[in-house]
């Protein structure tokens, strides 16, 4: 490994650094408050590197660099990613001040195993070779698993037990799919998967292979289970009940954006050969995912599982995209599809991020996730109640929010791949999903409290609601320059 490589490395090394610091400061220190304020300060370092990087890709031909046995690339895509987690953990370390205060003995390890994970996630993004993946994706897991179980009480043992053994079951799945294709095409590089694709399909077969058409199955099947799509849901309810809220909303976003991204870098560039095919599989998964996920909430009286089930709604949508990326295009244009990927990730993450940091607020008071501990709550915390509903009309997809741009890209993708039946799927849903949506806003505003006690936030979570409320309201009414900055991030994907 050279300097240049650890140069391309410097945001992951920097911020599994950082993680290794607050565990030992948490060591050492009394005011465990302390670590909270290090862990967001210390993503400045992993920050500075990522603005450098970016910055260097001006002076590269092709816009990117390559390093570690061309395992791991350095591109405005897995940039736009490192950005996003990065942001990710800056505001859930934020919201969850409050939350970790009652922990005492374990803040360090809290912040420190999210730092840890985060790291995964970003190098998720980078990888090229499909052995670095696999490790990517396993040190982005481990860390959520001792996460999930972290409150150690039975709902969290059992969160955490589920996740672990439902994590290997999918990685073997995963595994045994990428060995199948690497004995199909004799090498694990993406690049060199398209090349010796080109040369060696059979028409007449599903795929162009027997061997590839399972071994890309079992791929959709690994990578499915990070991104809670269905079938592949079954632990996302358990794990996001019994989990720390603060963990169940860096799950749902966090893990989200690290696993699409993987699957755009895989599919699009290592399977473009057979885009159509597997293109086809994510329409039908998009759909069973939409439907499923909003169905299944509509029952939920406990919130977490809610929006456990809207998340794999949320997944549906953004696989719309997904499969509408398999007809290139002319070159010096680009796709609607991975570009709205990328924005939809971006809303989503804002969205889904202001509505568990409200739900942390009240539930911390309240000591219940049922939605109807929230009775009252545009009268006892006004603050929190606004910005909650603010979220699930976003969630909805209701204009100006940034949601509603999310699904607009989504949708506009589709029909110009010829998508229209994945379309009247998706408007369908959306308005299955304003059934469960809209109770908890009938909840807050039309039935009366179980009391009269006014909730209070304190400054850091109170910031983190902040920067998420504008966060959807400037994506939904200037959607224009982060959909400039997606569609440079995966120009990457069309070389």
């Amino acid at each position: 490994m050279t300097l240049h490589d650890l140069y391309l490395l410097s945001p992951e090394l920097s911020l599994a650094s950082l993680g290794m610091v607050v565990i030992i400061l948490d060591m050492v220190l009394r005011r465990k408050g302390v670590l909270a304020a290090v862990s967001v300060v210390g993503l400045l370092a992993p920050l500075a590197f990522s603005i450098s990087l970016w910055g260097d890709l001006s002076g590269e031909p092709d816009g990117q660099m390559v390093g570690i046995f061309n395992t791991l690339v350095v591109d405005k895509f897995s940039l736009f990613f490192k950005f996003l987690v990065m942001g990710i953990v800056a505001l859930v370390v934020m919201s969850s001040v409050e939350y970790v205060s009652r922990l005492r003995q374990f803040q360090g390890e809290y912040y420190g195993l999210m730092l840890f994970s985060a790291s995964g996630m970003m190098l998720l993004a980078a990888t090229t070779d499909l052995i670095s993946t696999y490790v990517a994706l396993e040190l982005t897991t481990l860390p959520l698993v001792a996460l999930a179980a972290f409150l150690r009480d039975s709902r969290s043992t059992e969160a955490g037990i589920k996740f672990l053994l439902l994590s290997a079951m999918s990685s073997a799945v995963l595994l045994y799919g990428m060995t199948l294709t690497y004995g199909f095409t004799g090498t694990t590089q993406l690049v060199e998967i398209f090349e010796r694709l080109g040369a060696s399909l059979d028409a007449t077969v599903p795929f162009g292979s027997h061997a590839l058409f399972l071994g890309v199955i079992m791929i959709v099947a690994g990578f499915g289970f990070k991104i809670a799509a269905v079938p592949f849901q079954m632990w996302v309810p358990d794990v996001y009940e019994g989990a720390p809220t603060p963990i169940t909303a860096y799950l749902s976003v966090a893990s989200k954006a690290a696993g699409f991204a993987i699957i755009l870098r895989v599919f699009y560039i290592g399977f473009g050969e057979i885009s159509l095919d597997w293109a086809a599989l994510f329409a039908v998964l998009s759909a069973v995912s939409m439907t499923v996920g909003n169905l299944v909430a509509i029952a939920q009286k406990n919130i977490k599982r809610m929006l456990a089930y809207s998340t794999i709604a949320h997944a549906g949508f953004l696989m719309v995209g997904v499969a509408s990326i398999a007809a290139r295009v002319p070159v010096g244009e680009t796709t609607l599809g991975p570009s709205g990927v990328l924005f939809y990730l971006v809303a989503y993450a804002v969205t889904n991020l202001a509505a568990f940091f409200a739900i942390i607020a009240i539930s911390n008071r309240t000591g219940s996730d049922m939605i109807s501990s929230f009775a009252g709550m545009g009268r006892r915390a006004p603050f929190l109640a606004i910005i909650l509903a603010f979220a699930i009309v976003s969630l909805l997809g209701i204009p100006p929010t940034a949601g509603f741009m999310g699904k607009l890209y989504m949708f506009s993708a589709a029909m110009k791949s010829d998508l229209a039946w994945l379309v009247v799927v998706g408007v369908v849903n959306s308005a299955i999903s304003a059934y469960y949506y809209l109770k908890v806003i009938r909840v807050m505003y039309m039935v009366d409290p179980e009391g009269e006690e006014k909730i209070h936030v304190a400054y850091a979570p109170q910031a983190a609601l902040y920067i998420t409320a504008l966060g959807i309201l400037a994506l939904g009414i200037f959607p224009g320059p982060l959909m400039t900055v997606a569609e440079k991030a995966v120009a990457v994907l069309f070389r």
